[in-house]
């Protein structure tokens, strides 16, 4: 329809032709298909001129509004993919979103003014495509195998801590063993359920822990900590303030996990990114840098005498960085 439509406002085939740089034999093919396709002749030919049929003139009407309407699709197409623009729609964990990603969303906002976004947060595991998501934000180790794309915006340290008062009453666990004789808050997603990961010079560690309470939500396990109820695991993206205020001190530093990290995660484009997420994943990127969400860039905070490192207990702890992988690899544990 294209090239008919063009042979109709050029005059003749070889002009034509040369407007769509095709050779003059396609453009008279092309056209030729048409009519054989329609059953109909739609151009009068002679020697020297072109002339529409009757059919033909109520056809390139409605051929030339169609080829408009599409140029008008492929151009504002283009336009959107050069500018951040329409609804985005994000899927986060609760606490993370509530903590670290609505301030952030405002700051972005407020720099994109074409982009508007849609923000549901939900600790159960999110399918991105069947949810409708342009963009999911999950805190997990890398992902053994999926169809999505996972952009690693960010470190995640998870700590064990709890308040002095629990310490003062039960004592300070020097090795992740000591835990069978401690009271633990545990989180409902946890995928391994009532066991603790551990990491250090051993290798790699596993403890099963009492509970004194679940929950399904970090900030009620935080606030129960806080308390003196017993020891939680959680990320400083939760409990960083409170590391560094004193309520929770931070305990088994050596034997921390490193496996977990914070991902940005679509699904794979047909050809291009849109720019819309793209420009929010390079916002979240640049913004989360590399300090585990929750933790400042002042890396001497908290206490770190020599009392305190014998036990493997501190406020902060060191900051780790780590490098961006581009696709996540098992199971996502959610907070």
């Amino acid at each position: 329809m294209k090239v008919f439509a063009q042979v109709v406002e050029a005059g003749s085939f070889s002009a034509a032709a040369r407007q769509l740089n095709l050779p003059k034999s396609s453009a008279s093919k092309y056209v030729a298909q048409l009519e054989d396709h329609l059953g109909a002749q739609l151009l009068n030919r002679s020697t020297r001129r072109l002339s529409l049929t009757e059919v033909g003139h109520a056809f390139y009407e409605c051929c030339a509004k169609i080829v408009h309407d599409v140029e008008e699709a492929e151009r504002a197409v283009a336009r959107a993919d050069e500018a951040p623009q329409g609804l985005l729609k994000v899927n986060a964990p609760m606490s993370f979103g509530q903590l670290q990603l609505a301030p952030l969303i405002a700051e972005f906002l407020a720099r994109e003014p074409k982009i508007r976004i849609e923000l549901a947060l939900d600790d159960l595991p999110v399918n991105a495509i069947a949810g409708g998501f342009d963009l999911t934000i999950r805190v997990a180790p890398p992902l053994a195998d999926s169809s999505l794309i996972a952009r690693r915006l960010a470190p995640n340290r998870i700590v064990v801590c709890a308040a002095p008062s629990y310490f003062a009453r039960r004592g300070v666990p020097s090795t992740p063993a000591d835990l069978v004789d401690h009271e633990c808050l545990l989180y409902t997603y946890l995928s391994s359920r009532d066991t603790w990961h551990f990491a250090g010079a051993a290798g790699e560690q596993r403890v099963k822990v009492s509970r004194r309470l679940r929950a399904n939500n970090g900030d009620a396990l935080r606030d129960a900590a806080i308390q003196g109820l017993g020891l939680a695991q959680l990320p400083t993206f939760i409990v960083g303030p409170d590391l560094r205020s004193g309520a929770l001190e931070a305990v088994l530093v050596p034997y921390e996990d490193h496996s977990t990290a914070i991902w940005a995660i679509y699904a794979p484009p047909p050809r291009h990114l849109s720019a819309k997420v793209r420009a929010f994943v390079d916002f979240l990127t640049q913004r989360l840098a590399r300090e585990p969400a929750g933790e400042t860039p002042d890396r001497g905070a908290g206490r770190h005498d020599k009392a305190d490192r014998g036990q493997g207990r501190s406020n902060l702890g060191l900051t780790r960085d780590g490098d961006v992988d581009s696709r996540p690899q098992a199971a996502p544990s959610h907070r």
